[in-house]
């Protein structure tokens, strides 16, 4: 069985403007179809998307029962403006605007709200992100207004201060989650929050060239350290690619095999308890 509880379909892991700008009029039928086709050859049974603002999550999920898969998404993800997320999402600024986001979201059918609480790492050194996260009470502020709608919430969120704060206001789960501390990791076991680290997005650039091999290299073994002190704790880790981001393509099987680096001989049960968390809440 195969599933990936992170993915964008509007992306192709090569070059996120093109790709976009192949949807931006609408849905390319043709191409999510042969994308879907790709995850039923891999024997794919559910897949999580991270949301987009032109509908083709949505198309996607119309299309995939058909390739027997149980597809999830968002809509669109939602950030606060001036901050990560203007490439996909839809911004707000005031709490009162991000609730009238969620209340339209939940006319046109989301599974799930997608909030993104923080910046990216910069692959060119170790423990930096573009920018800090959102402060710790809007992040409460925020998921407790999705939550009070009946929807789960997950976070893109990387840093310790802002998974911690996200995990004590009960974030579903936590996707990406760089540069974790004991103190964020124990907040998020004592929550029940799954944590998709997307361990992808930086094992598939080594060798590539596109940021130094070192830094690369360091990054990795950084995650995959805060991977196996979190399962050790009995936190609940699932799999997702963030396929689409560049270096992962749609139906990338890389994601298992750097978990299984960091979790050793009890990855699949380990990552079998994890989905079927994320199966339930999602």
């Amino acid at each position: 069985m195969y599933a990936d509880c992170h993915i964008h379909m509007v992306l192709d892991g090569q070059n996120w403007k093109a790709a976009i700008a192949r949807h931006r009029d609408a849905p390319d039928i043709p191409w999510i179809r042969r994308t879907l086709a790709r995850y039923q050859a891999l024997g794919c049974v559910y897949l999580r998307d991270g949301g987009d603002r032109w509908g083709v999550g949505a198309a996607a999920r119309r299309l995939a029962p058909e390739y027997g898969i149980r597809y999830r998404t968002p809509l669109a993800p939602l950030y606060c403006r001036g901050h990560y997320g203007s490439f996909l999402g839809e911004s707000f600024e005031t709490a009162g605007e991000f609730a009238a986001l969620v209340a339209q979201h939940r006319e046109n059918g989301a599974d799930f709200i997608k909030i993104m609480i923080s910046g990216l790492m910069d692959f060119r050194q170790l423990g930096v992100l573009t920018e800090p996260g959102l402060p710790p009470e809007q992040i409460a502020e925020l998921i407790h207004i999705a939550h009070a709608e009946g929807f789960s919430v997950m976070v893109h969120a990387n840093g310790a201060r802002t998974v911690t704060a996200a995990a004590a206001a009960g974030a579903d789960s936590v996707e990406h989650g760089a540069y974790l501390d004991s103190e964020a990791l124990a907040a998020m076991q004592a929550a029940g929050t799954v944590w998709v680290p997307t361990l992808s997005t930086v094992g598939n650039l080594r060798g590539t060239g596109r940021f130094p091999e070192q830094a690369v290299s360091q990054i990795l073994a950084s995650a995959q350290a805060s991977v196996a002190a979190f399962a050790a704790m009995g936190g609940r880790i699932a799999p997702g690619t963030d396929a689409g981001a560049w270096g992962v393509p749609h139906g990338s099987v890389t994601e298992v095999p750097l978990l299984r680096q960091a979790l050793g001989a009890d990855t699949e049960g380990i990552l079998s308890l994890g989905l079927r968390a994320i199966r339930e809440k999602f």
